[in-house]
């Protein structure tokens, strides 16, 4: 009888145990942000693991490459497959990142990074850190991107196990926290936010003069280990400077990338510089007075691009293959009903409006 009752001890210890980790798991799919009709921006990194074909160019960066470039004008113009792992203020670390994330799933031909954020040279916020994080699955990637992140108020547990984080979001709680636990809808258009709204750009005050234009260490040894880890693995990295207006792009800036570049034999493209080529109108293309490109804007700006990716690298064209046809008509329907349904709801209201 003894013996029967020592035997139960551990199959109750087990399943006590179980039955916590369930309830602490349950818990923090509740408790988490979901990003959905709230900054959805948050729900991009994690939208990648969905993909269920290559992509030849991967784009990384913050908001200047996944509001400014349209990968199915990419691939409905030019065939191109790509994708934007792209995030609210990415800095250059968790581009970094986010690219041996990538290849860890794929091997692209070439590699997009847009360099404003090489402005920042040490981490900025966490609520920033969290949109560009908090989406990617668990990794070494994953652990070093979160040590580079950290701001001083930050620790590692509080990432690796996010109820520790928001275990105090209970009196934010609405039904879309329930509705959104063990799912989430599709928001991108591989990795791209699409804003149909127009608001011309307005004038800009003068930028304020710096003490220092020298671009920090910490974000260009971040550049450095991209270009590296591109030329291991035998990929163009490309660099760019997106066609915004806001935040400003220092001529002294946009010069150690030209040197950059030519040291290391890259190519530089200042978009910015190229807006009336390309034929960027700040009157019609924007949605927030010239910070980002709204959809009008970011299809020239892909049309352009794409020509160029085109003419100057080796890509597929995979218009004509029967399984990327099948899954992009899927892609591309998914787009026009968005771009209708923004149309509509602007109708509707009349006014400029977020989503």
């Amino acid at each position: 009888m003894e013996k029967k009752k020592l035997r139960r001890k551990p199959a109750a210890v087990i399943v006590t145990i179980a039955v916590i980790l369930a309830a602490v798991f349950l818990l923090q799919q509740l408790l988490m942000p979901k990003y959905m009709s709230d900054i959805p921006e948050g729900a991009f990194v994690a939208e990648y693991y969905k993909e269920t074909t290559d992509h030849e160019v991967i784009f990384v960066g913050d908001c200047e490459v996944y509001e400014n470039f349209s990968p199915i004008t990419l691939y409905e113009d030019y065939g191109i497959t790509s994708y934007i792992r792209g995030s609210a203020q990415q800095l250059a670390w968790q581009s970094y990142y986010l690219l041996e994330d990538t290849l860890r799933y794929e091997t692209p031909k070439v590699v997009v990074f847009n360099v404003l954020a090489l402005k920042y040279n040490e981490p900025q916020s966490e609520a920033y850190n969290r949109m560009s994080i908090d989406g990617m699955r668990l990794s070494m990637s994953k652990i070093n991107d979160i040590k580079a992140s950290m701001t001083d108020d930050e620790n590692m547990i509080e990432y690796l196990f996010p109820i520790l984080r928001f275990h105090s979001r209970w009196s934010e709680l609405s039904l879309e926290d329930i509705k959104y636990m063990f799912h989430r809808d599709k928001v991108s258009h591989n990795g791209y936010y699409m804003r149909v709204d127009v608001r011309p750009v307005e004038d800009f005050p003068e930028p304020d003069p710096l003490a220092d234009y020298t671009l920090g260490p910490y974000a260009m040894g971040y550049l450095d280990k991209m270009r590296q880890l591109c030329e291991e693995n035998d990929i163009a990295l490309v660099l760019v400077k997106s066609p915004s207006l806001y935040p400003y792009w220092y001529d002294e800036w946009d010069e150690q990338i030209v040197d950059y570049a030519d040291e290391y034999g890259l190519d530089y493209l200042n978009l910015a510089a190229m807006a009336d080529e390309i034929g960027i109108d700040y009157s019609t293309d924007t949605y927030d007075a010239g910070l980002h490109m709204n959809l009008s804007g970011a299809e020239k700006l892909s049309e352009y691009f794409g020509e160029y990716l085109a003419d100057n690298y080796e890509l597929t064209d995979y218009r004509d293959d029967e399984e990327y046809a099948d899954v992009y008509a899927e892609k591309i329907q998914f787009y026009e009903d968005m771009e209708a349904a923004q149309y509509e709801e602007l109708t509707e209201y009349g006014e400029i409006i977020s989503y």
